[in-house]
């Protein structure tokens, strides 16, 4: 598959997002794509920076799918001044106009110390909305850019909540947020669980990736048991249906993770030796799994079945 020579980056910072490991697995992906889904989107790196026929992003995070429906249906100029406003409602830092002197900060520290109570007082009055308020999205994305590591996430109520980040709305974000609007229409966006996405319509020329929650790591989305063995079995058995199908799917995971072993996707692969296992390097390496000692490290694997 065709990776552009400058990718897309999604404006969201979402738990194990695969923009830094894109220029590795798109050159692992069929070419010539008829339909291409993505079964856990998250931040939609993988998804915009596709060239399919046609592309669907899915994920079982509710209100992520309404705020990428809401940016796909929203002019960019009038979401940026939304935004900005919001901003300057609640008295957040403006460090690309001021500059962290102003706000009695500075750049190693981050602004979290002024933005703290001003962030709080956003947080409260969002969560107090209804899904169709109109400042809904807005303010759900300011919240993202001002939040710790411009991450997105909900408790079981329903509520976000993540404390203060460090930064605020520069110029970098409103670049990427631009980049990612202008890029978003091509895209289908649905919000379902893996079980039941509907993949009996796909075909031999179609692909399907999954990006699940990892299961022997240590995340957000693995927080009140969001991600299970049950789970685990569950998607792996969907690939193989996927596979008797004639459909092409990638699956991305990791075999070792500090330690400890996934060994319901080890015993997995010893019993279809048809999938082949691609050992990827964060570090952008070529890296050979049978010369390095991984005990420490995370074996992040992307398994096909081509």
């Amino acid at each position: 598959m065709f990776l552009r020579e400058n990718p897309i980056a999604s404006p969201l910072n979402y738990t194990g997002g695969k923009y830094k490991l894109l220029s590795q697995i798109f050159p692992l992906f069929p070419t010539n794509i008829d339909v291409f889904v993505d079964l856990f989107c998250g931040g939609c790196n993988v998804g915009i920076n596709n060239d399919a026929n046609r592309i669907i992003c899915n994920d079982n995070n509710e209100k992520l799918i309404a705020l990428f429906n809401y940016l796909k249906s929203s002019d960019y100029s009038t979401f940026l001044n939304q935004v900005e406003q919001i901003i300057e409602k609640y008295n957040l830092s403006k460090s690309s106009k001021n500059g962290y002197e102003f706000y009695n900060c500075n750049s190693a520290d981050g602004l979290s110390a002024y933005n703290k109570k001003h962030f709080l007082e956003l947080r409260e009055n969002f969560n107090s909305l209804e899904l169709d308020d109109e400042l809904y999205f807005p303010k759900l994305y300011v919240l993202i850019v001002y939040s710790f590591n411009n991450q997105i996430r909900f408790n079981s109520q329903g509520k976000f909540n993540l404390p203060v980040g460090k930064r605020d709305f520069n110029e970098r974000m409103k670049t990427k947020l631009q980049k990612f609007m202008n890029n978003i229409q091509n895209i289908e966006f649905t919000n379902k669980s893996f079980i039941d996405f509907d993949t009996n319509s796909l075909g031999k020329n179609d692909f399907v990736y999954a990006d699940p929650p990892y299961l022997i790591t240590c995340a957000s989305y693995n927080e009140l048991n969001g991600w299970n063995e049950n789970y685990e079995v569950a998607l792996l058995n969907r690939l193989d249906f996927l596979h008797h199908q004639n459909v092409k799917f990638a699956l991305s995971n990791v075999l070792t993770s500090k330690g400890k072993i996934n060994h319901i996707l080890q015993d997995w692969l010893k019993n279809h030796s048809e999938y082949i296992c691609h050992h990827l390097d964060f570090s952008y390496r070529n890296s050979n799994y049978h010369k390095i000692d991984r005990v420490n490290l995370t074996d992040e694997v992307l398994i096909t079945n081509y």
